[in-house]
């Protein structure tokens, strides 16, 4: 799926070198003599927490990820990786911990899980547990 750049804002999501992004940052140099306004994008990769820059003419399309959110619930932790259920397929699988929700997520936590290209993240705690 495709954007143009001028539609690219701070929290969207973007593919950059085919990793999928939050957008953080925005510059847009104006337009000169030779040529057409250039953004310049900083952004965060969901899944490495990399940061990512690109520059690319503010009439250029950029190629935007299919998002999916969805709501999971903790079984264990252990080890920097946890287990979560499904919500709504009760399928179970494992995801490492980001290090900012460490201290703050327990087992039968409620969480925000974003999946794309095949790949799953947890975003955020939605309730304790």
């Amino acid at each position: 799926m495709y954007a143009s750049m001028k539609d690219i804002k701070p929290g969207r999501f973007i593919l950059i070198d085919g990793i999928p992004c939050r957008v953080v940052e925005l510059d847009v140099s104006s337009p000169g003599k030779h040529g057409a306004a250039k953004m310049r994008v900083t952004a965060v990769g969901i899944f490495d927490g990399q940061k990512k820059t690109l520059l690319k003419p503010s009439s250029a399309d950029i190629e935007v990820p299919i998002i999916n959110k969805k709501k999971a619930q903790v079984v264990s932790i252990s080890e920097g990786m946890a287990q979560l259920m499904d919500l709504e397929s009760y399928e179970t699988y494992e995801v490492p911990v980001p290090e900012d929700l460490k201290g703050s997520m327990k087992q039968g936590a409620e969480i925000e899980v974003i999946e794309s290209m095949g790949r799953r993240a947890i975003s955020r705690v939605l309730s304790g547990g």
